[in-house]
């Protein structure tokens, strides 16, 4: 109960213009600021740097520029200008290929029409050079137009393209069956919204329990999948169902985000499973922050301490 309690607190902050407003004054001031910690910065230049240190450190990485909920064509337009110059930018640095956006920073709000085309726009900049861009996954009144957008563009030839799945989301078992059948490569998440009893599994047990069984929907069946989660208990789950069907390590692959369980990053690492790191920047960095304080109360402390250091 306390957790779903933080979780709406830190949800209906994330939607504060105010403290987006401060937070962008302030937040991002230092390089030892407490957002950094889960942003590698506002710039480009600052995600490319995180993405090689990554790369030094064995590990992938997907750069993710932060930014959703666009109100108008021109917000759309600029979003995918924005993400066309990334790829450019990636294209001509020393990383990974591998980029992550959200549909309604395309204009999913504005009307399908134009957020299907800007789609278009960034996958005919990324697919001749080589890149794999992964569609976010919103909140679930997002999701059916989601994977629809996502089945049009794959049906059309465009499959250097993956799409998320949440777990927390009764409906979730069924899409994995529709993206295995297709050969679609699926991220699968817990989920970092808010979301009604009658949509999703409100309860900790029931969404671990989903994950787990879809894991082993998507290894069996799935194009090699992406298994995002920062849960040991998750992780242990996922390598005993490989162990079971004899997977090698390569067939998978887990996946984090930035600054968070940097030692199971590195252990996993260790081990040879392929690793990436979710990297997010951009301006647009409070809203994602907030959710990942409402996902793990316990960050809350370290905010609060670095805070505290900052004021002195």
């Amino acid at each position: 109960m306390v957790s779903a309690v933080v979780r709406a607190a830190f949800t209906t902050m994330a939607r504060s213009d105010l403290l987006k407003r401060l937070a962008s004054r302030y937040g991002m001031r230092q390089p030892a600021s407490f957002a950094r910690r889960f942003v590698a910065g506002e710039s480009v230049d600052e995600a490319l740097a995180a993405a090689r240190e990554l790369r030094a450190s064995g590990m992938m990485s997907t750069l993710d520029l932060l930014g959703e909920s666009v109100t108008s064509a021109h917000e759309a337009r600029t979003a995918t200008r924005d993400y066309i110059s990334l790829l450019e930018a990636i294209a001509a640095a020393d990383v990974d290929r591998n980029i992550s956006l959200k549909l309604t920073q395309l204009g999913l709000d504005v009307d399908r029409a134009t957020c299907f085309d800007n789609l278009r726009r960034v996958l005919d900049v990324a697919k001749p050079a080589g890149f794999f861009v992964r569609i976010d996954m919103e909140s679930s009144e997002y999701v059916e137009q989601t994977l629809d957008i996502f089945s049009t563009v794959w049906g059309i030839g465009y499959r250097d393209v993956g799409v998320v799945i949440q777990s927390c989301l009764r409906r979730s078992d069924a899409d994995v069956r529709r993206l295995n059948a297709l050969g679609a490569r699926v991220r699968l998440v817990k989920g970092a919204y808010r979301e009604p009893r009658r949509v999703a599994f409100t309860d900790k047990r029931e969404v671990d329990a989903a994950f787990v069984e879809l894991t082993r929907r998507l290894l069996a069946g799935g194009t090699y999948p992406a298994i995002a989660t920062h849960d040991p208990a998750m992780i242990a789950a996922t390598e005993t169902v490989a162990r079971e069907r004899g997977l090698a390590r390569d067939r998978f692959e887990f996946q984090m985000l930035y600054g968070v369980r940097r030692d199971l990053q590195a252990a996993l690492t260790a081990e040879g499973y392929p690793f990436r790191v979710y990297v997010p920047f951009g301006r647009e960095w409070f809203p994602y922050f907030m959710r990942r304080l409402g996902e793990r109360p316990a960050n809350v402390g370290f905010v609060l301490r670095a805070l505290v250091r900052e004021g002195r």
